[in-house]
């Protein structure tokens, strides 16, 4: 499956932050052995693929300041994404909770195992929004403040596969 994320990272020029946002989605799939790959790969909008980026999402700027109208429409999608993924997971658990017996939700009756380890994720496919460190930002407080910290952040989009 294919989804679009985001790296939030400080730059200068739109040059620096897709080499920055470049570095954030290495690590999320692995480049440096010490990495813990959660996507199996990434496309950004600056290169060429006839099954990712571009041809699959259409046009997307390679990377946006912050603060501008694009970088404003990427960052709200991203939170969008992963707020929609948290509440549609959290409704998930509360009703397993509710349903299920401990014995029935130990053998992941529903899948509300994977439910619950979803609600926690740190990374990967229910997390669309990642600082400069690829540390994913969960809730609404560690974004505001990423936000209100700097005065150079760029958000830089790219299409992962997982």
């Amino acid at each position: 499956m294919h989804m679009l994320i985001y790296a939030l990272v400080e730059a200068s020029t739109a040059d620096a932050a897709l080499a920055a946002g470049k570095g954030v989605f290495d690590n999320l799939v692995g480049v440096d052995r010490h990495s813990n790959a959660v996507f199996d790969y990434y496309v950004t909008f600056d290169e060429s693929s006839t099954v990712a980026g571009k041809s699959r999402w259409g046009e997307r700027p390679t990377a946006a300041p912050v603060d501008s109208e694009a970088g404003q429409e990427l960052l709200g999608d991203g939170w969008e994404t992963t707020k929609s993924a948290f509440e549609r997971n959290l409704q998930t658990v509360k009703d397993a909770l509710g349903e299920l017996s401990d014995e029935e939700i130990m053998r992941d009756k529903d899948l509300a195992r994977c439910a619950f380890q979803r609600v926690g994720a740190a990374k990967g496919p229910e997390i669309a929004l990642y600082g400069e460190h690829g540390c994913g930002i969960r809730d609404r407080t560690q974004l505001d403040r990423l936000l209100d910290e700097s005065d150079t952040l760029w958000i830089v989009p790219a299409d992962v596969h997982f």
